[in-house]
């Protein structure tokens, strides 16, 4: 009281790392997410903001705020949104382009800082172009931006670090390498490609769990399986759509996330469901406790393409509909309502993804069935046979392997065990993070490809002696050694099987492009 009401705050915040979350401040740019740059005040969330930027001559702005008429204003309508709209300022090198679809026109943008040149600007943006253009098909339409604007935020520094975060309205993405070959560029694909998916799935599509966001406290969602598993398995695939892959790249990529969910302890442990929940403690949280974090957490974001991936082909060889029709019938029902405030008005549960599934394939029981096995359980689906039906084998090895099931490092004293893997023989044996083995069966091992030749000479279900230093104490402990067969995921080419003209309609079908067109 007794003032004009005008409070001015001045505070130091520290700003040195370029990525999804915090802030860079330098001779050379302004990188700017919003929860690390500024304060909020309680009781103010629903007041509207005015940003005033007083950038270095020459630099440009990047941003989701709502420009105004002056070039270096903002505003934003609430705290939600300001928070949400990363900033970027600097030597920029832009692009746009536009989309016209259904009568409604939207404009997109690639707000680049790199240190290479303008060309390679322009071909890392057509790149983008084709990859927008795949998944506005996908969807049927944009994802209604709030200001017609999409932007892509992106600093490829060697400061940098590697990251993407999405936005309502736009993504932030950086990496430490250039774009400096076309390879290099493809290599970008993956992130843009998985951030862009976002701006339906996530920010519009939103989990109730995570809607309206909680900057105070925990954010704890059921449904991240979802948000970005989903998103992790749509991400390679229209990478695929639009001819930048093959379909052996496919089968090496994605197999192996594949493999590793099928082989992965923390299955034992938990549900997609489960991972979701253990976000606030994974996802980018730091802190000091030993949690064997290898064998009792499976990402999300993989085990969720996962079920998406076993959703998908089920729904295509049963059903005869598709994971695309399923997404657009999600969108149509929550993700297309959106409030004035600019926030969804019907965030999905849980119940609600089964419910809708339910109701896409007119059988209640198989999306309950599913739910129960692949969402609430642990179980994973049957791709022995659901990948045959787009030309790909899961190829099982007919003999176990000898498995130590551990990271090694080479030491000056043996083999630095970083951690093993529960059902590993090592594990089993009680060999852990932090001991160091400098003996198997009475014979010094120096290195570690010393220790594997010899694991490899026995066969599963020996005895040996292996000699450990556990906490500078050494003592020899007995392994029996665990077998494990391995299995990778080829493509009928490959495996020498001849590809019908069913499988080459289902693979149409599946990877096919869906670019929308003009």
């Amino acid at each position: 009281t007794g003032h004009d009401g005008t409070v001015r705050i001045g505070y130091t915040v520290w700003g040195d790392r370029i990525d999804g979350t915090y802030l860079s401040i330098d001779h050379s740019h302004a990188h700017l997410n919003m929860p690390a740059t500024f304060m909020f005040a309680r009781g103010m969330e629903e007041a509207p903001i005015t940003l005033t930027i007083h950038q270095p001559t020459g630099w440009k702005i990047a941003t989701q705020l709502a420009p105004t008429a002056r070039a270096n204003v903002f505003t934003a309508p609430n705290m939600q949104y300001f928070l949400d709209s990363p900033i970027q300022v600097g030597p920029l090198m832009t692009r746009t382009w536009t989309r016209n679809v259904g009568g409604r026109t939207s404009t997109y943008r690639m707000s680049l800082h790199h240190l290479g040149t303008e060309s390679e600007a322009d071909s890392l943006a057509s790149m983008v172009r084709r990859i927008v253009d795949e998944e506005i098909g996908l969807w049927g339409e944009p994802a209604q931006y709030d200001y017609g604007t999409y932007t892509f935020l992106m600093d490829y520094l060697p400061w940098a670090g590697g990251d993407g975060m999405e936005h309502r309205n736009s993504t932030v993405i950086t990496s430490r390498n250039p774009i400096n070959t076309a390879e290099q560029r493809r290599g970008k694909l993956g992130t843009i490609s998985h951030e862009f998916f976002h701006s339906w799935n996530m920010e519009r599509l939103r989990s109730k769990g995570v809607e309206p966001f909680n900057f105070a406290d925990e954010d704890m969602s059921n449904d991240l399986w979802f948000g970005e598993g989903f998103t992790n398995y749509f991400g390679p695939l229209i990478i695929r759509r639009a001819g930048f892959t093959t379909n052996e790249d496919w089968a090496r990529s994605f197999g192996g996330e594949i493999v590793g969910t099928i082989q992965s302890p923390a299955r034992n442990h938990g549900s997609p469901i489960n991972m979701s929940q253990g976000a606030v403690f994974f996802d980018g949280s730091s802190f000091p406790d030993p949690v064997n974090r290898q064998n009792v957490f499976l990402s999300y974001y993989t085990w969720g393409s996962i079920v998406a991936a076993g959703l998908d082909l089920t729904l295509r060889s049963r059903f005869n509909k598709t994971l695309d029709d399923y997404m657009r019938l999600m969108w149509k029902d929550f993700g297309s309502h959106q409030s004035k405030a600019l926030a969804p008005t019907r965030p999905y549960t849980t119940t609600d993804l089964r419910n809708t599934l339910a109701r896409f394939t007119g059988d209640s029981a198989f999306a309950r069935d599913f739910f129960d096995r692949y969402v609430y359980g642990r179980d994973v689906p049957d791709f022995a046979r659901l990948l045959e039906f787009g030309g790909f084998r899961l190829q099982v090895d007919s003999v176990e392997k000898p498995y130590l099931g551990a990271a090694l490092d080479d030491d000056s004293t043996g083999v630095f065990i970083n951690f093993s893997v529960e059902g590993g023989s090592a594990y089993d044996a009680g060999i852990v993070n932090g001991d160091i083995i400098y003996s198997f069966d009475g014979a010094p091992v120096r290195n570690s490809d010393a220790l594997n030749d010899a694991l490899s000479r026995r066969k599963a279900g020996d005895v040996v002696q292996v000699g450990v230093i556990q906490q500078e104490v050494r003592k020899t402990i007995p392994m029996k050694i665990r077998g494990r067969k391995s299995m990778k995921v080829v493509t009928y080419e490959s495996a020498g099987i001849p590809v019908t003209p069913e499988i080459t309609r289902f693979r149409e079908s599946w990877f096919g492009s869906r670019a929308i067109t003009q």
